[in-house]
């Protein structure tokens, strides 16, 4: 596909299949499914749902903002929870991660997840225009934004 860009950082967790860890076309940023594993370990996260959330949210962060993006960019979230009756202590940390303006979701219970995780999510980010970055022609001058 013409303009399709795998995006990966090293900051977040690598992926342990057959999926790039984010793609990116026409401006856009797709996330792959997170689940809770510590970027720094490499080591699933294994806690309560709040913990497995804010793990989550944390490495969507993380690619979020090495691709030049903020959490207010995000779009639209698929949310996956391997049990329904954790929805109300999932949105607790949910809300913490967004502005006043939340992005479109849908969340359902999966049943099990992969690994047994308590929560899984995807993304999808607009990603801001990137400024152009001149630079100095040899004993030239710096041109000027006009």
């Amino acid at each position: 596909m013409a303009g399709k860009k795998v995006f990966f950082t090293h900051k977040a967790p690598e992926p342990k299949g057959p999926y790039s860890q984010a793609v990116i076309h026409d401006g856009l940023l797709y996330i792959s499914g997170q689940v809770p594993v510590d970027p720094a370990t490499g080591e699933l996260v294994r806690g309560t749902i709040e913990e497995e959330t804010e793990a989550v949210l944390n490495n969507i962060k993380i690619i979020t903002e090495e691709a030049g993006a903020d959490m207010d960019c995000v779009l639209r979230v698929t949310c996956l929870l391997a049990d329904i009756h954790d929805f109300q202590r999932f949105n607790a940390i949910y809300e913490k991660y967004f502005s006043q303006y939340p992005p479109a979701r849908t969340t359902f219970q999966a049943g099990k997840l992969p690994l047994d995780v308590q929560v899984e999510m995807d993304a999808i980010v607009a990603l801001p225009p990137r400024k152009p970055r001149f630079t100095r022609p040899q004993g030239g001058r710096q041109p000027r934004d006009k």
